[in-house]
This record gives C-alpha cells, sequence and structure tokens, in this order.
C-alpha cells in the first residue's frame, strides 16, 4: 500500500511552520489561528493511516521509497506498521492541544513558540515513520533543536542550564547509536535499510556491543535509570506545552528505538540481558514511585510518575510475550494522554498563581470545580484506576510479568500501590480541604479553550480505559511478527 501521507504527515507541520514564522509575532492573533489551522491540517493528514490501516498485514503499510544519497544508499524511506502508526497520530493530535494551550499564555515570540512545536511534531512523524537509518537518526537528533529551544527562551529562571543538561545527555546518548550504525552498514555490505539488517546472522558478542550502543542512546531518552537526571530539571523549566509534548511523545522515541532497533538486530543479546533490562525497569517502577513520594513540586511529582510508568514499558518489552509487550504499548499511548493532560492541569494553575509547590495551594476545588473534576479524573487515571487507559496497560503488562515469573510481577504490581499513594497525596494537599489562602480564594475557574483540551482528553483516557480492543487490535499481527522474530537466534 503506497501514497503520500507520510510525507504529509511530516511535511505539513514544519512547512507550516515556516508560514508561522512569515506571519511574525507582530501579528500574534493571526500566528496563532495560522498555526492552528497547520496543527489541524497536520492531523487530518494522519486520520487515514488509521482508517486504511489493515490490521492483519504483517508488512509495512504507506510505504514510500526514493533515493536521498545514493552514493551512499541512503534513501528517503518510510513506512509503519500497527506498532508505529499510533504514535503518529497521537503526536498530531497532542499538537493541536498544544497550540491551543499555549494561545493566551504565550505573549512574548508566539509565532516562534507555535512554530517550534509544529516543526518539533513534523520531525517526531520523521522517527516514527523512517525505515532507513540514517533518516531515523537526522530525525532522531533533530527533534533535540526545538526542544532545546523551547526550554531556553520561553522556560523558567534555570532554563538555561536545564535546555543544556537536557542537549547534552541525549546527544551524547546517540553517539553511540551512530557508530553502530556505521558498523551495521559495513559489515551488511553497504545497505542503511532495516528491512536488510534484520536478517543478518550477527555473533554474540557483537551482538552485545550492538546492544549496549543502542541502549545507551535509547535508556537516555525513555529514561530508565540511573540516566533520568536531565527530565525533572526539563520539565521543571519547560513551559507548559514543552511538558506536554516532552512527557506524552519525546519519552516514547526511545522506547520506540528497541522495538525497531535493538530486539529485532540483536535478538539473542537481547534475550541474553534481558534479566538486566527487567532489574533497570523494576528499580524505575519502585525507586522512582518513591521519590515521587517525596516531591514538594507538582511537575516534578509528574516527572518522577512519568519515569515510573515509563518503567513499565521497558518491563513490558523484555519479558518477550504477547499481553506483556502490547501492554507496554498501550501503557505508551495511554501515558501520552494521561501525563499530557496533568501537566495541562498543573499549567492551568500556575498561569493563575505562578506557583507549583503544593504547599501553596489548598481546596482548589472550592473556587474552580470544573477544573477540580478533570484534575482529580487524570490523577485518577495516573494511578490506574480501572475504566480509565492508566489501568489498561498495567494491568496487561503486571499479567505477562506475572506469565513470565510471578516476583518480577509482584514487584511490577507496587507501582500500582506507590501510584496511588504519590497521586492522592498531592490531590489532597491541592485540590480538597479548605481553601489554603487568599490566593485560592481569588482563582477563577478554566475557560472554554481550557475546558475543550481538558474534555478531549478526558474523552480520550476513558474511551481507551473503557475500550482498548480497537488499540490492541492494530498493534496485534506486528507484535506477534516481532516477538517471531526475537525468538530465531541470529547467531
Amino acid at each position: 500500500m503506497s501514497s503520500y501521507l507520510l510525507s504529509l504527515a511530516i511535511w505539513v507541520p514544519i512547512f507550516g511552520a515556516l508560514i508561522v514564522f512569515a506571519v511574525g509575532s507582530e501579528r500574534r492573533n493571526v500566528a496563532r489561528w495560522v498555526a492552528l489551522n497547520v496543527a489541524l491540517a497536520g492531523f487530518a493528514v494522519t486520520l487515514p493511516l488509521i482508517s486504511n490501516f489493515d490490521p492483519a498485514y504483517l508488512g509495512f503499510q504507506f510505504v514510500e521509497q526514493a533515493p536521498w544519497i545514493p552514493r551512499f544508499n541512503i534513501n528517503y524511506f518510510l513506512g509503519v506498521d500497527g506498532i508505529s502508526v499510533l504514535f503518529i497520530v497521537l503526536n498530531s493530535f497532542i499538537t493541536i492541544l498544544v497550540v491551543l494551550a499555549g494561545w493566551e499564555v504565550i505573549e512574548e515570540k508566539t509565532a516562534q513558540y507555535m512554530g517550534a512545536f509544529l516543526i518539533m511534531s513534523g520531525v517526531m512523524n520523521g522517527i516514527f515513520a523512517a525505515l532507513d537509518a540514517v533518516l531515523f537518526y537526522v530525525f532522531f537528533e533533530a527533534s533535540l533543536i526545538p526542544m532545546y529551544i523551547i526550554i531556553g527562551v520561553w522556560g523558567g529562571p534555570n532554563r538555561v542550564y536545564a535546555a543544556f543538561k537536557f542537549f547534552l545527555y541525549t546527544l551524547l546518548g546517540s553517539l553511540l547509536m551512530l557508530v553502530a550504525l556505521v558498523w551495521l552498514f559495513l559489515e551488511s555490505g553497504g545497505s542503511f535499510n532495516l528491512f536488510d539488517w534484520y536478517g543478518m546472522r550477527i555473533g554474540m558478542t557483537e551482538q552485545i556491543l550492538l546492544f549496549l550502543a543502542f541502549l545507551v542512546a535509547f535508556a537516555v531518552k525513555v529514561p530508565m535509570w540511573p540516566v533520568h537526571t536531565w527530565l525533572p530539571d526539563a520539565h521543571v523549566e519547560a513551559p507548559t506545552g514543552g511538558s506536554v509534548v516532552l512527557a506524552a511523545i519525546m519519552l516514547k522515541l526511545g522506547a520506540y528505538g528497541f522495538l525497531r532497533f535493538s530486539l529485532p538486530i540483536a535478538p539473542d543479546a537481547s534475550h541474553a540481558l534481558a534479566p538486566m533490562m527487567i532489574g533497570l525497569s523494576l528499580v524505575a517502577v519502585v525507586y522512582i514511585g518513591f521519590v515521587a513520594l517525596v516531591q514538594a513540586d507538582m511537575k516534578k511529582l509528574i516527572a518522577y510518575s512519568s519515569i515510573s510508568h515509563m518503567g513499565f514499558v521497558t518491563l513490558g518489552f523484555f519479558i518477550f510475550n504477547q499481553i506483556g509487550m502490547e501492554g507496554a504499548l498501550v501503557q505508551m499511548i495511554s501515558h501520552g494522554f494521561v501525563s499530557a493532560a496533568m501537566f495541562l492541569c498543573v499549567g492551568v494553575m500556575y498561569d493563575r498563581m505562578h506557583s507549583r509547590q503544593i504547599a501553596d495551594y489548598g481546596g482548589v476545588v472550592n473556587t474552580m470545580p470544573k477544573f477540580g473534576a478533570f484534575f482529580v479524573f487524570f490523577a485518577m487515571a495516573n494511578a490506574g484506576l480501572p475504566a480509565t487507559s492508566g489501568f489498561v496497560g498495567e494491568f496487561m503488562v503486571a499479567l505477562g510479568a506475572i506469565k513470565f515469573n510471578f516476583w518480577v510481577g509482584f514487584a511490577a504490581a507496587t507501582t500500582l500501590v506507590l501510584g496511588a499513594a504519590y497521586t492522592l497525596w498531592m490531590i489532597k494537599r491541592v485540590v480538597f480541604g479548605a481553601v489554603g489562602n487568599k490566593h485560592v480564594a481569588e482563582l477563577t475557574d478554566i475557560t472554554s479553550r481550557e475546558f475543550l483540551v481538558l474534555g478531549l482528553l478526558a474523552v480520550c483516557v476513558l474511551g481507551m480505559g473503557v475500550y482498548p480492543f480497537p488499540f490492541t487490535e492494530i498493534m496485534h499481527a506486528s507484535v506477534d511478527n516481532l516477538l517471531k522474530h526475537v525468538a530465531v537466534s541470529k547467531l
């Protein structure tokens, strides 16, 4: 199945961003409306990817291929399977919400702010669609630039430090991946095509070295413990839109890299090093959950909860069973909705009180009842309440982990208790009780724009929680095919 839908998903937001830049920040209102229309157009071109997707087909769909740098056999090669197609749609949807969320809040350099998010949307769609290793690497590294600018220009007081830390961690991690890509190019006889790499017979030592090289690049992006320290700083200093995209989409890039590179290219090393990966995942799930418990800053608490939830994702990948891996993918999509909603809720309060400290609030529901209802609902989803999307993925991974090893599943399930503990502790102190101070007493409830953004996310969280079948149906054949490939030795 061939079309230009994937190219449109990549380039419509990027070229649209250039139009937004041309409008300029002097005409702020025009720039906002152009950015919103571009984001809507970018989302619209991804909808046929879902409506025309054949879930029973094992190969890649909507494939596009054209020579890019023929001398080195580098091609503009795009395609999606059941694993990647959902993330392109999720990314384009989140971009609309980010544009709406920054509508009235961003008053300086508005066009540049909106344009940076549109460029990042297109680039990240490129990461999920790329089937040529160099094309993937170019998009993977290019995604750093707009986020670096967003944090560095529109962030908080320590934005420069946070932006540099984010950039250096993620860039240095990617350099080893580049070495691995070059080695695979030479070993495969001069091909950067991922399909050529999937069938290669590679010795165990080389597989382990490749796996470790990819691990450094992708673990930083997830982020896995102990290379997670850049994330809380980046979240705290980033503007609300930056935190939303960082949590909802950028953290998924590392996890996606494991599925596209580490597992299929080095299957024997993946099995051999699975105990290490499971151990690191459980540390993230349990230890980082305890770290979240002691946070006084709402953004930091949600940032640490993201690391804990992403630990569930990597755990699901490395227990090598169908329900665990599908649960991990469902968790990635759910986390995209829930974490975006949680950061938007904190942004709503920050816009009014300019504080993220839990101690500065109390009794918010008395003055913001509509907002309070949304915040409590999303907090319940973050804690994994049944009938919300947050429950589905975690439950599937826990089932898969128990099938793999009872004690691994038992340890992973503790996150449900920890998640409830730190989330309910925050909600109790921020939302409920008597009005905390005069600043809380003066708060105004959410506007229609804020209601629309949070309402759309609430529908997604509830819909996926009540009826997750459409999501699992799309990914089922691709996950099954990947697991069969990983089970076959490449020695």
